[in-house]
């Protein structure tokens, strides 16, 4: 059951691109929508909950969210630009191989000898499985939206890194992070998105996937302390299986044998730098 509970955010993760994409109407309205289902998910987690803030934790939440926006909308950007199945493993492993080195320089993390073999390994599968992933025969205007959509990719893996990495840096808990986050996730969302009138009824939808991604986040702090951070962790990645494929069965992104080849090679030796950067965790 335990672990049943930490897969659940890989596949709610995994599924809530597909969602938004299945449902439409441009990044800026699926950014919108998607902020303000995670802000109503959160209210009620809130309530039910009811964890202590403080001006600090506010801050810092509120922050964090903030940079949430900028991954989130830039992904999504990317995402109509090059579709979901080349997009998404290419922004996981950035994700990964920019949290990893952030963890390193500013955290000090890889103490240990084999602790550093992994991770340089797990960075290595990573880089290897993102080219595979982006390996494609384009045309030239085909190289034109792949260069914008890796422009736009590394903006919002900046975003999630901040994201990411802000709550620890000032060592606040997960559950007091919930509101003030995406309370800044709300902000920011309308500051990216409000000079493209983004309100229509494709914001109001994707409040759907917004409330799947806040689910995910919720499973996420279940199981933490459940199987640890360790797994938790490289369970929840595991969600680019699930979107990178439904791009391609569900959403019916059209790619040659060859290139469904270069795909699968490029999601398992992510998944196997994902696994190897878990295990870092606990050395």
């Amino acid at each position: 059951m335990e672990l049943l509970i930490a897969i659940l955010p890989a596949i709610f993760w995994g599924s809530q691109v597909l969602i938004t994409m299945k449902i439409g109407g441009g990044a800026y309205s699926q950014t919108l929508g998607t902020a303000i289902g995670a802000l109503a998910f959160s209210l009620a987690i809130y309530f039910t909950v009811q964890p202590e803030l403080s001006l600090l934790i506010f801050g810092v939440g509120f922050v964090s969210g903030l940079f949430w926006a900028i991954g989130q909308g830039n992904q999504l950007i990317a995402v109509n630009n090059i579709g979901v199945s080349k997009a998404m493993p290419i922004s996981t492993g950035l994700q990964l191989v920019g949290t990893a080195l952030f963890g390193v320089i500013v955290f000090h993390e890889w103490k240990t000898t084999t602790a550093i073999i992994l991770g340089v390994i797990a960075i290595a599968c990573i880089l290897v499985g993102i080219i595979f992933t982006s390996k494609d025969d384009h045309d030239e205007e085909g190289k034109a939206n792949f260069k914008k959509g890796m422009i736009t990719l590394l903006i919002s893996t900046a975003g999630f890194i901040g994201y990411a990495v802000i709550a620890r840096f000032f060592e606040v808990t997960s559950w007091e992070l919930v509101l003030p986050q995406a309370i800044g996730m709300g902000v920011g969302a309308l500051a990216l998105t409000m000079r493209h009138n983004p309100f229509n009824k494709y914001a109001l939808l994707n409040i759907i996937p917004g409330l799947v991604w806040a689910a995910g986040n919720l499973f996420l702090f279940i199981s933490q302390p459940k199987v640890g951070v360790a797994i938790s962790f490289s369970l929840s990645q595991c969600g680019v299986i699930i979107s990178t494929l439904g791009g391609i069965f569900l959403l019916g992104e059209k790619k040659t044998k060859k290139q469904l080849i270069y795909i699968v090679i490029g999601i398992l030796l992510i998944i196997a730098g994902v696994a190897m950067l878990g295990i870092t965790k606990n050395n």
